[in-house]
């Protein structure tokens, strides 16, 4: 198993704090997380999201843990909106955002979504892990909701979405979901002791590795109510933000340390999921890396391979650095390590904006920064779980493994 830091250190632990220095102004007046600029000047008139808000409560709760000055006010903020505005106290559940756009009722959309659900689910696990005051009680609401309307038990697989009152569900079925569904079971089993999430997660997983499998080792993301693939969905959309076309790069990569987490959260040797996270990642790293012939990860591709989207986003150079560190501390092999500090040097090249501060979202395929798919920089989540998780056991998961202190010198993290 390899224990070696596979990126120093201080680079790690430097780059984290900036990235929390420069999310410090979230806040909404209204409450929430408000979208971020590339200055990281909040905008007030974009609606708040119910994912986005739970990733700021998070990372800033994973903050507080760390000794990162103010990060328990941030995350009382976003944590409050959870507990209010965002929450749907006529009939239950979560909205995807308040403030207008979408199908909406006045000043809320109205669709019920898992990926936003899955994130309360991960807030509110952090938050029980930390000690927060409102902790258990949010998560066992939020579980109460997602697992009892979101959990399709036949299928062993989430929904994608409701209506408002829960009495329509959409046909759409998507792998998205289910991949946060996994990361949010993980730190459910962590806050609750429940193994009950773990064998949740390892249905969803084995229904992926089947599919990916047969579709060589690319994820297929979309799906009919009876889980058929749809390979072609939003052909005429490639770069959709949510539903991209085709197989996405950062979501094999991101899978492939999902899977080494539920290996070690279950306690034992799994030849199959580890396997199955080393063909997940090389499958990624051969199609998406540098596939046009400049450094960086293309977006999408086809089923053969070839590449759709072409922009590169930074969130999957994040998940790229994750998944290698996860894969060098599982196996020892060095040419994780190799991957990891590779791809480490291409976010210090091309993604870090130490001029205005966070990362560049999104590159197009020549590494200049565009818009087209993500403006602004209202993302703090996966840039900051990359920071960490190569300093960090497998088991137990992101949030347990800081409280307890596996972080390594906590006191440096207090800086800024």
């Amino acid at each position: 198993m390899g224990t070696d830091p596979v990126i120093p250190a201080a680079e790690l632990t430097a780059e984290y704090a900036r990235l929390l220095a420069f999310g410090r102004r979230f806040p909404h007046p209204d409450g929430g997380a408000a979208w971020l600029g590339d200055d990281g000047t909040p905008t007030f008139t974009r609606p708040v999201l119910t994912y986005m808000t739970a990733r700021m409560a998070h990372v800033y709760l994973l903050g507080s843990m760390t000794g990162f000055a103010g990060a328990d006010a941030l995350a009382d903020v976003a944590l409050a909106t959870l507990d209010g505005r965002l929450r749907d106290g006529d009939v239950g559940g979560w909205f995807m955002q308040v403030g207008g756009g979408g199908a909406s009722e006045g000043d809320v959309a109205t669709t019920k979504d898992c990926y936003a659900h899955a994130f309360v689910v991960l807030a509110a696990s952090t938050a029980t892990v930390a000690g927060h005051r409102d902790g258990r009680r949010l998560l066992d609401d939020a579980l109460d909701t997602w697992l009892g309307r979101f959990w399709e038990e036949p299928a062993g697989m989430f929904v994608d979405s409701w209506d408002r009152s829960f009495t329509r569900v959409d046909g759409y079925r998507g792998m998205n979901a289910n991949m946060h569904g996994v990361e949010a079971l993980l730190a459910a089993a962590d806050a609750t002791g429940d193994a009950t999430h773990l064998e949740k997660a390892r249905r969803v997983a084995d229904r992926m590795i089947t599919q990916a499998e047969a579709h060589g080792w690319r994820i297929p993301e979309h799906y009919s109510p009876s889980w058929t693939p749809d390979l072609h969905y939003n052909a005429d959309r490639p770069d959709d933000q949510f539903k991209p076309f085709g197989a996405t790069v950062g979501h094999a990569l991101e899978w492939s340390r999902l899977l080494l987490h539920l290996e070690a959260a279950g306690g034992g040797d799994d030849a199959g999921l580890v396997a199955a996270a080393r063909s997940l990642f090389d499958r990624a790293a051969t199609d998406g890396w540098a596939a046009d012939g400049a450094d960086g990860f293309v977006y999408t591709t086809d089923f053969d391979g070839h590449p759709v989207v072409h922009d590169r986003l930074h969130w999957v150079v994040c998940e790229a650095i994750g998944a290698a560190a996860a894969l060098h501390r599982r196996t020892g092999e060095s040419r994780y390590a190799e991957r990891s500090a590779q791809w480490w040097d291409y976010a210090r090249r091309h993604l870090l904006d130490l001029d205005r501060g966070s990362w560049h979202h999104q590159l197009d395929q020549w590494n200049q920064p565009v818009a087209s798919v993500w403006a602004g920089k209202p993302d703090l989540y996966h840039a900051v779980q990359a920071m960490l998780i190569p300093q960090l056991p497998l088991a137990p998961g992101l949030a347990k493994a800081v409280r307890e202190g596996l972080l390594g010198d906590q006191e440096a993290h207090g800086a800024g």
